[in-house]
């Protein structure tokens, strides 16, 4: 029984990592399609990056584990090879969706502001501090990883959150794919019955909040591209194309994806 449950976390891990890999590209062909970029481009790349430093250390780093285990009497975490696989590839689509920035232009209001300018610099001065500290032996490396897990999670609130409002001001979910919106949602879904999954099959029931960024990505990646299912199909789905292109080209109200 044990076994065909193992074998079935591994159909989930890699069948979320599927639809969560995919759902990136939708956003950078309709980016390619429109000759625009409506993205949170710059922060998507910083942030995925720090995941994937995250879960590459958690899976392979054998100090970092041992640090785990100290904490967890004994028990490994739950980080697998598909949430590595998943961090770095969307590491490298992000960071092409920010390429296209340098031959396409940003719908207007997309620049960084001076909010996130004000995040970034404060989250990498908190990151040297903490490096400093990991390098002095005050600080356990985990630590340090945790916290680059955190920014990852408040990129993902904080790229929601707008996307939400601006469609419920506009009445409107044009501009963003929705094929990526359901994608995300199936993503989320998946990676949260591997979670409890794996924590059922090896009665360890801490690892799912030992690694807190997958359970905080799974449980947004549910709630918002919930809501934005029921903006386009439900709240929003009577307005039509004509409309909406007429709105676009007269408004350029931009959309966060």
């Amino acid at each position: 029984m044990t076994q065909y449950l193992q074998i079935a976390s591994v159909v989930l891990g890699w069948t979320y990592f599927i639809c969560w890999s995919m759902s990136f590209y939708p956003q950078a062909i309709l980016n390619y399609r429109r000759k625009r970029v409506d993205d949170f481009a710059t922060l998507n790349p910083i942030s995925f990056a720090c995941y994937a430093i995250y879960s590459s250390n958690f899976y392979f780093n054998g100090r970092i584990r041992e640090q785990y285990r100290q904490r967890h009497d004994g028990q490994d975490n739950a980080v697998m090879l598909n949430d590595v696989a998943f961090a770095v590839h969307a590491f490298l689509l992000a960071s092409t969706t920010l390429a296209q920035t340098y031959w396409y232009p940003r719908a207007r209001g997309q620049a960084l502001s001076t909010y996130n300018r004000i995040v970034l610099n404060a989250f990498f001065t908190l990151l040297l501090i903490d490096f400093v500290m990991v390098v002095a032996g005050v600080q356990p490396g985990i630590d340090f990883l945790y916290h680059l897990s955190y920014f990852k999670l408040y990129v993902t609130f904080a790229k929601y959150v707008p996307q939400a409002y601006v469609n419920w001001t506009r009445k409107s979910t044009a501009g963003f794919s929705i094929e990526a919106i359901l994608l995300d949602l199936s993503g989320g879904l998946l990676s949260l019955i591997q979670s409890l999954l794996i924590a059922f099959i090896e009665d360890n029931w801490s690892s799912i909040l030992g690694n807190p960024v997958k359970l905080g990505l799974s449980i947004l990646s549910l709630c918002f591209p919930s809501i934005f299912v029921f903006q386009h199909f439900v709240l929003y789905r009577t307005r039509s194309k004509d409309a909406v292109l007429r709105q676009e080209e007269g408004e350029r109200t931009p959309l966060l994806g």
